[in-house]
């Protein structure tokens, strides 16, 4: 019986190419088969680094990704050592790799990964915001009607949270994000990092939003504090539980979220989503 392979996850450099660990270049050179989001970025990567690929190089990108993961999971079945590998960051986080790596985990294939930058904790780090706890949210959605309900699901998450964005339609998200979360909520917009143009513009979302619309480009993290419940203000929390008991007793639900938020003087629209945002659906 032919012995699996391994599924490795390569994380590239966000910027610089001295980033890249001894250990990716050797495992670029020992990998039976490459596949890489950009077959021209990682030769160009390879050719920075002084790593000669060994092994087959085929691309795997989002138009691919399910076509060209059943074949290389054979590849993995038959024993190759497979390496995954995206233009930045890791595979699998908001770049191809997760139908592969879902695939080989059902398979019983070994997956490992070789830590690299991050786009999110660099970010983070460099935000000024509070970093002891956040969330990831990857790229808002792009129609306003669904980008609008996501981030107003978002607007009393109190952890830090974290964006990818396009720069051609970054004002219009951060302009959804001061709608959502309020003009004023700080932020910080990370554009280019590592790179030689690197830039961290902080400010407040509505200020971020005029700033954008004069044009931005090149890759972009966007960083935004977590809501900060005001004194006094009601624990959506403890409202939830509230409809949940007069639910449980009996009354329609959305009776009980009109008088809940009537009696604790929030939107009933607020509470609305605050319980189907935290109350499974039966």
């Amino acid at each position: 019986m032919t012995e699996q392979g391994r599924l490795v996850l390569a994380g590239a450099p966000i910027g610089q190419a001295g980033d890249v660990s001894p250990r990716l270049r050797a495992a670029l050179e020992s990998a039976d088969v490459v596949a890489a989001e950009d077959t021209r970025r990682l030769r160009r990567l390879a050719n920075d680094i002084g790593a000669e690929i060994g092994g087959r190089v085929v691309s795997y990108y989002d138009q691919n990704e399910a076509a060209r993961a059943v074949e290389l999971l054979e590849a993995l079945k038959d024993g190759r050592t497979v390496l995954i590998i995206t233009d930045a960051g890791m595979p699998g986080v908001s770049d191809p790799g997760y139908r592969l790596t879902h695939l080989a985990v059902e398979a019983g294939v070994t997956v490992t990964a070789l830590p690299g930058p991050s786009a999110v904790t660099t970010a983070l780090a460099v935000s000024g915001l509070p970093s002891d706890r956040f969330c990831f949210e990857g790229f808002p959605p792009r129609k306003p009607g669904d980008r609008a309900r996501r981030l107003g699901a978002l607007a009393v998450e109190e952890r830090t949270m974290v964006f990818f964005e396009a720069p051609h339609r970054l004002a219009t998200a951060l302009a959804a994000m001061a709608d959502a979360f309020g003009a004023d909520r700080p932020a910080a917009v990370c554009r280019e990092l590592t790179k030689t143009y690197e830039e961290v513009r902080r400010g407040g979302l509505g200020e971020l939003a005029e700033w954008a619309a004069k044009g931005v480009k090149g890759e972009i993290t966007v960083v935004v504090a977590g809501h900060v419940a005001e004194a006094g203000e009601p624990d959506l929390d403890e409202l939830v539980a509230e409809v949940d008991r007069r639910a449980a007793d009996g009354e329609p639900r959305k009776a009980a979220i009109v008088e809940v938020a009537k009696a604790a003087g929030i939107p009933k629209r607020d509470l609305y989503d605050a319980v189907h945002r935290r109350t499974p659906t039966p």
